[in-house]
């Protein structure tokens, strides 16, 4: 195995993840119209398909594979400050911005992480939506992926419930492309479970237990009542939900994505989790070539 090889993987998770971002977050405005075009599987009319924070953020996760082979948090941490500094209206959230903002003006990362809400550090899903180019990249060493992904939340969220919910989408990219790889399929139960028995004991893993046990049939509102989606901003609010949605089709990217979306909530962080993972599995052809030619290059926010 070349490192060669491995980057092509996470820059293929990383494809997968800059259009479900862009494709969620064009899912916003007024809710009815919103429904609307989701039922009839219709995009809503763009002049420029734009990805969030998530895909920028994911963006210096994967520099730092390309320059390393693996995370160095003082260059991942300039790196995100660098980015953010770009452009700061890519829907960062407020402790986000507070963090990158601190870091970019020098303050130690280590501080600055475990400084937020009372010195218990962020839960939110900021450290999830990022990380599964690790899960690519490290596919084939467990122990290594989850280090590299614990390293990797650390420099903007401290809390266990946000280095456990990166662990699950990390874990879940693996996986997806080890199936790829050895031509295996796993029902949906079991792809959760798979993905389960790799996490820390935590809220984020007690919801992912409950994805274990929802019928891939259920309506998205009972699903949603159950999981969350990502209306908290929390990993234990987004990341169960996320992992649902892919096991349960990880066969169709394009299916995947519209089933992420119908959850609304924090729709362009679930979709581009979502479509993290499941671009590992799916046949290519199951991406419409419209989402690959009309999503925003990542060119834009390499490390310079």
């Amino acid at each position: 195995m070349t490192k060669k090889l491995n980057i092509e993987y996470a820059k293929k998770s990383l494809l997968g993840l800059s259009i479900g971002d862009a494709f969620g977050d064009s899912f916003f405005g007024d809710l009815d119209t919103v429904n609307n075009y989701i039922d009839n599987r219709i995009v809503p009319p763009y002049t420029k398909w734009e990805y969030t924070d998530d895909t920028v953020m994911a963006i210096a996760v994967l520099n730092n594979l390309v320059a390393n082979g693996e995370v160095n948090q003082d260059m991942l941490a300039k790196q995100f400050a660098s980015n953010y500094r770009k452009d700061i209206n890519r829907g960062y959230g407020g402790t986000a911005h507070k963090i990158l903002r601190e870091i970019g003006e020098g303050q130690p990362w280590q501080e600055v992480s475990a400084s937020v809400f009372d010195g218990q550090g962020s839960m939110g899903n900021g450290a999830a939506m990022r990380t599964a180019p690790l899960g690519a990249y490290f596919y084939n060493d467990l122990k290594w992926l989850k280090s590299e992904v614990a390293k990797s939340a650390l420099v903007t969220h401290f809390n266990l419930e946000a280095r456990v919910g990166a662990t699950a989408i990390a874990y879940a990219a693996s996986l997806a492309l080890n199936l790829r790889l050895t031509n295996t399929q796993l029902s949906a139960e079991a792809f959760i479970k798979e993905v389960y028995d790799q996490l820390e004991d935590s809220d984020t893993k007690s919801k992912i237990r409950k994805a274990m046990h929802i019928p891939g049939t259920y309506r998205i509102d009972t699903v949603v009542s159950i999981l969350g989606n990502g209306i908290k901003l929390t990993s234990q609010d987004t990341v169960p939900i996320a992992i649902w949605c892919a096991a349960n089709h990880l066969d169709n990217f394009e299916d995947a994505l519209w089933r992420a979306v119908s959850a609304l909530g924090d729709r362009d962080t679930i979709c581009a989790m979502v479509g993290s993972i499941v671009i590992l599995y799916a046949p290519d052809e199951t991406i419409p070539q419209e989402w690959l030619n009309s999503v925003e290059s990542t060119d834009t926010f390499y490390f310079d």
